[in-house]
């Protein structure tokens, strides 16, 4: 999620969990240590690919944040102690400020490696867009309720009833998420066809429309469904470019970055470059994670050194406003295969 949600995320747990002790204060430690894991984006890395699929990984870590919180646990102990909360709960709260940060991010679709150093694939449930106004709205009237009126009551009612308001909207946009691919594996199922893998994502910053993703062999397919659909959903097919993938052989980027997408992937020669789409991300042809990984020289193709991003083109008010009215109507339909077509150039 976006660092804001985050930091009220961890303001709201700490306002919750210590705010009779500390009061205000309370909400600041809690916005600083929920922004902690987020920190890695300092790193310099060694490309592109090794930047996004490197973020997210030993800083999400359960077991590093677990750690950390009784490293602090500790020194919070050791040099401020309050007679007013025990360890225990100290740690409790500490440790629920800086997992939930993660646990949260896994709901997004761009992938969190919660168990580093195990070498699993990142976890991506995909059922909320990386910024939701529905999801924060509860955090921040929590976090500025507690400013204006303080946290000093015996239970601080507003940011546990603010926690259980969001956490409830979390857990209805995996409904969101099941109804979409049950849509779309009905009609897939009706037309013979056999996907490699699906993946399923909210439509920017709302989760009543969904883009499912197929892929299939050489090609893809798209399509958007909405909760309030009386027809089956379309699929538009889209080439992938997957011949363009064996000239990757030798990439380890390549390697890396399909592990980390789990090959949700599209290929494009642009050019004399070869570039590889994260097709996760963004909206249909407006994806903002793009790579050169390879390029052609004296009639053959060649992976590069190091690989580096390639520009993106980003969604327009007038997009947006397309979407917006197809969560109500399904006609005009989207045209998904001439924006998909953008990513040509």
């Amino acid at each position: 999620m976006d660092s804001l949600t985050q930091a009220l995320l961890g303001a709201t747990i700490q306002g919750a969990m210590l705010g009779r002790w500390q009061g205000r204060k309370a909400l600041l430690y809690g916005a600083l240590l929920g922004t902690l894991p987020d920190l890695d984006v300092a790193i310099r890395y060694s490309d592109a690919v090794a930047a996004m699929t490197y973020h997210r990984g030993f800083s999400h870590s359960l077991v590093v944040l677990s750690a950390l919180a009784a490293l602090l646990t500790w020194l919070v102990r050791r040099f401020r102690p309050h007679p007013g909360y025990s360890t225990r709960r100290l740690f409790l709260a500490l440790w629920l400020v800086l997992v939930t940060h993660p646990l949260l991010d896994c709901f997004t679709s761009y992938g969190t490696q919660l168990f580093w150093p195990m070498a699993t694939p990142p976890v991506a449930w995909s059922s909320i867009f990386i910024i939701d106004p529905l999801y924060s709205l509860p955090l921040l009237a929590a976090v500025l309720g507690g400013l204006l009126f303080g946290l000093r009551e015996r239970v601080p009612r507003l940011p546990l009833a603010a926690l259980a308001l969001s956490s409830l909207y979390l857990l209805s946009t995996l409904g969101g998420k099941f109804m979409a691919e049950q849509r779309v594996a009905e009609v897939l199922d009706r037309e013979g066809i056999r996907p490699q893998a699906i993946f399923s994502t909210p439509a920017p910053f709302n989760t009543l429309l969904w883009r499912v993703v197929v892929l299939d062999g050489e090609d893809y397919h798209e399509s958007l469904v909405s909760w309030f659909d009386r027809e089956p959903p379309k699929l538009e097919r889209i080439p992938r470019g997957t011949e363009l993938a064996r000239r990757l052989r030798d990439s380890p980027q390549h390697l890396r970055l399909a592990w980390f997408t789990h090959g949700i992937l599209r290929y494009d020669q642009i050019d004399q470059a070869l570039v590889v789409t994260d097709l996760r991300l963004g909206m249909t042809g407006f994806h903002p994670f793009r790579f050169v990984l390879a390029e052609r020289r004296d009639g053959r193709w060649q992976p590069v050194a190091e690989a580096r991003r390639w520009r993106t083109e980003r969604g327009d008010l007038e997009r947006l406003k397309v979407l917006w009215q197809r969560i109500w109507h399904q006609e005009p339909s989207v045209p998904l295969s001439t924006w998909a077509g953008l990513l040509q150039h």
